[in-house]
Order: structure tokens, then sequence, then C-alpha cells
């Protein structure tokens, strides 16, 4: 199991305006089967709480910021996802949990698997115990 780890995305910078992009196999180690933002988080609200057992996802902060905290059952970390140029790279079963997100944050996710609810560990406890 790989802990996660940020990574520097490909930016082009360009007199009018920046690009970034990624393509599966090169920026992204997975083909991408899901792609979700998250935004509009109110103030002080936790998102995540959970992990996936057989997901992968990279998480890039294309507006704003925010903090992610993640979990492999022994060690913790936070990383502060604050440019649009930077994936945090999230392996199978690790938990994590999203906080501190700026007015006008936006978490783009992309996932290695498509939606399943049955695809999730949503308790903590029944985290540590798999």
């Amino acid at each position: 199991m790989t802990f996660p780890y940020l990574f520097e995305l490909p930016k082009i910078i360009d007199s009018r305006g920046n690009l970034s992009v990624v393509e599966n196999h090169k920026e992204i180690p997975f083909d991408i089967q899901r792609v979700f933002w998250i935004y509009d988080v109110p103030t002080n609200i936790l998102r995540g709480g959970h992990a996936h057992p057989n997901s992968e996802q990279i998480l890039i902060a294309v507006h704003g910021r925010f903090s992610v905290t993640v979990d492999n059952g022994k060690k913790h970390e936070t990383f502060m996802l604050d440019k649009p140029n930077q994936g945090l790279f999230i392996g199978n079963n690790i938990w994590r949990e999203m906080s501190d997100f700026s007015d006008g944050a936006v978490c783009l996710v992309l996932a290695s698997k498509p939606y399943d609810p049955t695809g999730y560990i949503r308790n903590y406890d029944d985290f540590l115990n798999s």
C-alpha cells in the first residue's frame, strides 16, 4: 500500500492564462473511471470520513484551498491543497477527511472506479479492523 503523496502536474505558462493537463497512465497512474467535484462547502464542515478498499483517487484544488488528512491505520498526515497544478494521490484503503475549505474552494476528484455505494468503509473502527 502506497501512502498518499503530493505531486506536481504539468503547468503550461502563457500570458493569456496558465493551463494544466492530466492523462491516463501519464500524470495519473490509473484509468480515470469517474470525475466529480466538491464545492460550496460550508465553514467548519468535514467531508470524506471514509476509505475505499479498491479505488485510487487524485484530489486537486482547482480553486481555493482545503486540508486533507489521510490515515493508513498506523500513520497519518495532513496535506494543504492550494495549487491547481498539484495533485494528492490517495491509494486503496486509506482513510481521508477533508476540512478547512476556503470560500469558493473547489476540489476535483479523479477516481479509478465508477461510483459504487458498497465500495466505502464509513466507520473508522471498521477501517482499522479491515
